[in-house]
């Protein structure tokens, strides 16, 4: 079972990652339900090990691309973001005190705060893009302009997934020229 959630992160961080053109020194939003995953309902059936599973395979992409991740907590936390501090830094992020657990702040937030080198939990963030797990509502920690992303699979493990990827906003009106 791990072993295709693994394969299905993997797969759908790439797509994302692609479709999204990201940059180094760029944000992903993930949220993720783990109860989703193993075909729980989201918040009932917290599984840390498959939280593990999912961020082990999904955050080597992004350093080696120097796109930072930022872990979204569950409703508990009211949806705080962990992120590594030098990211929270490089974005003025105010840090907040609060350390997620899998039934309070949720099993992949926790997973990212006992992996990230110096983990801090931060109230807003604006990603450039995001992976939605198991409908978990990332929308509030994207840019303003969201798009949405379709990727060749729609779930991992048995959690929908949702991808989204920014865009600067159009303004100027109709004598505008864009890109």
């Amino acid at each position: 079972m791990f072993e295709t959630i693994r394969q299905e992160a993997r797969q759908a961080v790439t797509e994302l990652l692609e479709a999204a053109h990201l940059r180094a020194g760029q944000i992903l939003v993930i949220g993720c339900s783990s109860s989703e995953i193993t075909g729980e309902t989201i918040g009932h059936g917290s599984s840390y090990e498959t939280a593990v599973a999912v961020f082990e395979e999904i955050d080597p992409i992004l350093r080696e691309k120097g796109i930072w991740l930022a872990a979204q907590c569950c409703e508990h936390l009211n949806r705080a973001i962990i992120v590594e501090q030098a990211c929270a830094e490089r974005y003025g992020l105010e840090p907040v005190c609060v350390v997620p657990y899998p039934k309070a702040g949720g099993s992949f937030a926790t997973a990212a705060w006992r992996h990230f080198e110096a983990p801090v939990a931060v109230e807003h963030i604006r990603a450039h893009a995001g992976l939605d797990i198991g409908g978990t509502l990332i929308g509030m920690h994207l840019c303003e302009v969201a798009v949405p992303v379709r990727l060749s699979l729609s779930k991992i493990g048995e959690a929908n997934i949702l991808c989204a990827r920014t865009r600067p906003k159009l303004i100027g009106g109709e004598r505008a020229h864009y890109e």
